[in-house]
């Protein structure tokens, strides 16, 4: 029915850059808000950034200026671009599908496999 593929995670050096995409397919409709949630071992999950159908972003405190969301509605797809990464950015990267008007706190929904991204030297 809804299936959410993650792609672009890896191993980068301090200060590298890289960016994450995840594609929609089946029963999407437009009017979904999409993001993403990363969870780092020993912690809980934690939404990193999120973008309704309309545009409006939302960021962690941890990521702004460093990370930006955009979307392809056309495509159904998601993106993170992460720049300056840092050792702390290092998770299990989970994209998320769900209706605009949820509070982003809330980390419900549909969601991708997870794509690992590890930042060290």
């Amino acid at each position: 029915q809804v299936q959410l593929v993650e792609s672009g995670g890896g191993l980068v050096q301090p200060g590298g850059s890289l960016r994450l995409s995840c594609a929609a397919s089946g029963s999407i409709f437009s009017i979904n808000a999409m993001g993403w949630y990363r969870q780092a071992p020993g912690k809980q999950r934690e939404l990193v950034a999120g973008i309704t159908h309309g545009g409006i972003t939302n960021y962690a405190d941890s990521v702004k200026g460093r990370f930006t969301i955009s979307r392809d509605n056309a495509k159904n797809t998601v993106y993170l671009q992460m720049n300056s990464l840092k050792s702390e950015d290092t998770a299990v990267y989970y994209c998320n599908v769900r209706n605009d008007g949820i509070p982003w706190r809330f980390a419900t929904g549909y969601w991708g496999q997870g794509t690992q991204v590890t930042v060290s030297s």
